[in-house]
Order: structure tokens, then sequence, then C-alpha cells
């Protein structure tokens, strides 16, 4: 019964700026883990970063010092603010989660359905 939500993609010229928001819902104890994945036809699913629960962050070498990934974790919400949007920024942009839905289960790992980001003149 967890759901991810993802909002906020769309079409931004270069340099742009999107935040992307994933909302999770359902039977949930804890979310260790959330994070953001892209994928593009000619690339397989790549991480772009990812954060803790209790704030501990890692980026992909390409994405540091222009996205920031954040949580809120009283709205078990994830966001990330892209800027200086690059061409090659384009893809679709997944939510991830490991989530253990009650206190004692092991964690599973759950996606969103993903959200579009196009970045072109």
């Amino acid at each position: 019964q967890v759901e991810l939500v993802e909002s906020g993609g769309g079409l931004v010229q270069p340099g742009g700026s999107l935040r992307l928001s994933c909302a999770a819902s359902g039977q949930i104890f804890s979310i260790p883990v959330m994070a953001w994945y892209r994928q593009t036809p000619r690339k397989e699913r790549e991480l772009v970063a990812g954060i803790t629960s209790n704030g501990s962050i890692n980026y992909a070498d390409s994405m540091k010092g222009r996205f920031t990934i954040s949580r809120d974790n009283a709205k078990n919400t994830v966001y990330l603010q892209m800027n200086s949007l690059k061409p090659e920024d384009t893809a679709v942009y997944y939510c991830n989660a490991q989530i253990v839905t009650r206190i004692g289960r092991p964690l599973f790992t759950y996606w969103g359905q993903g959200t579009q980001v196009t970045v072109s003149s």
C-alpha cells in the first residue's frame, strides 16, 4: 500500500531551474533512504542523489554543485532542487525509497512513476 508520487517536472531552458518533489504515502514505519534517479533511452538508470533519514547526502559527480537534495521527514517527502540545467540533464527522473512498512519487517525498495524533465531552447 506504499505509493511514491513525483511532481515538478517540465520544460526548461538551459541554465534554468526546476524543483522536483516526491511524497510517500501508505503504511510507513520509517524511510531510511530516499533518492532520485534518472533514465534516458540511451542510458541505464543512474543515481542522481540520495539522502538518509538523519541527513547524510551523496551526489553523483556530474550533479555536484548544481543539484540539491533535501527531505521533510514529517511529510515523508524528498525534494530535488536542480539549477544550471543542461540539455544532457534531460531524462525521466524517478523517486526511490527504501521503506520499512512495519516495525521488525525488512526494508523494501519502492519506485515512483517518474516525471519528465526536458532542458531545451
